[in-house]
């Protein structure tokens, strides 16, 4: 046996009212070409059939073991597959996603070839009709290796990608960290406080992991008026971003900065106008933060124009811009 077939890696799967789907995603995983797997089913307390379904997959093929729970979302999910997994290196894979055959094969081969934490593929993204959409994350040429202050960098521009689902991850890095549960947004939370503690990132070219886009997730719905707590938590982790900057990358304060400032301003163009109010404490802070960033709105050299006159008119009026905002929505048909 080589030394690459004698590394275990796990791949955990949160499951969770997905029976339509989760077929074709163990499929994707059971048919690896790197064979020394195991796979973690966690059925966080699904009310269809998918729990049952996990079960029926263990039974054909012993690599895979399946956990059952009361519901607590994905991060708990993921969290319990963690703490059962056995595999040197972890990787996540969402049940109603799929990846190419020689996904693992391909990362783990980089893994030990430089000796890596952490390492990365690409992705695509296919909707409810088969259609692939624009990249989300543009690949690399060929396979790069990015230091972790340059993969920070990439983060805070939104050119990263904060996915584990992405990633292969070395198992001790999970010893002391874990996802935070009862939040969205919750990669991107994981992986900032992960980088410090990595030398370096492999990336590679390949779109083997294959994101299916469908509504009725999280971030993903068709309601106008709903407003999800992603976007008071993408607030949340530009701050703690901005102290993990200020502590480890101080050379990148203009970028952290600039994300803060973005974060905010997708906060105020979504924030429904109902709760644009003084009584909304959150939506106080978010508004407190511009005024006092008019000096960085107006030289920060990593906004946009068009991001300078959102946040410059927001600082000032916010509830009257998003009036107006949502008017020309309205009168372009995007309303």
């Amino acid at each position: 046996m080589n030394r690459e077939d004698a590394v275990l890696i796990s791949v955990i799967v949160p499951v969770y009212n997905v029976v339509e789907w989760l077929p074709r995603c163990v499929d994707s995983i059971r048919r690896q070409t790197y064979r020394n797997l195991e796979i973690i089913l966690v059925d966080d307390g699904s009310t269809d059939n998918s729990g049952a379904l996990a079960e029926k997959f263990a039974m054909e093929d012993k690599r895979i073991r399946v956990f059952h729970k009361e519901n607590g979302g994905s991060s708990s999910a993921r969290n319990l597959g963690i703490q059962k997994a056995r595999g040197q290196y972890i990787g996540f894979v969402d049940s109603d996603d799929y990846i190419a055959e020689e996904m693992y094969e391909r990362l783990l081969a980089v893994a030990l070839q430089e000796n890596l934490l952490m390492v990365q593929t690409s992705r695509d993204e296919i909707d409810e009709n088969g259609n692939k959409l624009p990249d989300v994350c543009i690949p690399p040429e060929g396979p790069e290796l990015w230091d972790c202050g340059h993969f920070m960098r990439e983060l805070l521009l939104h050119r990263g990608d904060c996915s584990f689902c992405t990633k292969l991850t070395a198992a001790e890095l999970f010893r002391e960290n874990r996802f935070p549960e009862g939040e969205l947004n919750e990669d991107f939370r994981l992986l900032i406080d992960l980088l410090p503690k990595i030398p370096a990132v492999g990336i590679l070219p390949e779109q083997d992991y294959h994101v299916f886009y469908r509504y009725g997730s999280n971030t993903r719905t068709r309601n106008k008026k709903e407003f999800p707590r992603v976007f008071t938590d993408i607030v949340n982790n530009a701050d703690r971003v901005e102290e993990i900057v200020a502590e480890s990358y101080p050379e990148l304060k203009e970028e952290a900065v600039r994300f803060a400032l973005f974060q905010r301003l997708d906060y105020l163009l979504h924030i429904p106008l109902g709760m644009m109010k003084k009584s909304n404490p959150f939506y106080v802070q978010v508004c407190k933060y511009l005024k006092s960033h008019k000096s960085d709105i107006k030289n920060n050299p990593y906004l946009t124009e068009q991001n300078r006159k959102y946040l410059k008119l927001l600082a000032a009026a916010p509830a009257l811009v998003r009036r107006v905002h949502a008017l020309l929505m309205v009168l372009r048909g995007k309303g």
